[in-house]
């Protein structure tokens, strides 16, 4: 089936899972852009990122790409792989984790960062696209409201703020952008 094209603020994303994505960003008051440039990664392979996020804590440069994949294909995962192997920084997601809580939704992430659907795929919310490490990649908001990668070492988790960033998740999971409606941040969303 083919997704739904969404506009957000001003932008017309390819999907509404891109879209949440962007919501999501937004409550972690992370400045993003959406398609900002293509590469060309050799062989008659192009391949464009889906967000430039800059600012984020942790990384060095602060700069980060995230690919949005609600379903992943042997041509994505080439591309994916090559761009991490020339040097190209890539967080992949999928659906926006579920959870009740900050706890669930680490859960949830934690599983998806170490089973792929097959073999040579990149892992969703892993840092093996990133850096090379393979460890699950959690997107929130730290104690210090900026929004950060955390490991999923306790000893990182532990800087997560736990109520923004399950904020965060619902805000981006509610939103529903067929009739233009999106959850307002400044205040707390119905459950």
């Amino acid at each position: 089936m083919k997704p739904i094209e969404t506009e957000y603020k001003g932008y017309r994303f390819r999907s509404r899972l891109e879209a949440r994505w962007a919501r999501f960003f937004d409550a972690c008051h992370v400045d993003w852009e959406y398609e900002p440039e293509g590469y060309d990664l050799g062989d008659g392979l192009y391949y464009l990122p889906d967000f430039l996020l800059h600012g984020v804590d942790g990384r060095d440069g602060g700069d980060l790409y995230v690919e949005v994949k609600g379903q992943m294909t042997d041509l994505d995962a080439l591309k994916i792989n090559r761009f991490a192997e020339q040097g190209g920084k890539v967080l992949v997601v999928g659906k926006i984790p579920e959870g009740d809580d900050a706890r669930d939704i680490s859960e949830d992430i934690s599983r998806r960062a170490y089973s792929n659907g097959k073999e040579g795929w990149p892992y969703e919310f892993n840092f093996e696209t990133i850096d090379g490490d393979h460890f699950a990649a959690h997107p929130g908001i730290n104690k210090d409201g900026r929004f950060e990668l955390f490991g999923d070492d306790s000893s990182y988790l532990c800087d997560q703020d736990d109520a923004a960033t399950e904020r965060a998740y619902r805000l981006a999971r509610q939103a529903r952008f067929e009739h233009r409606w999106v959850p307002d941040m400044r205040r707390e969303p119905h459950a």
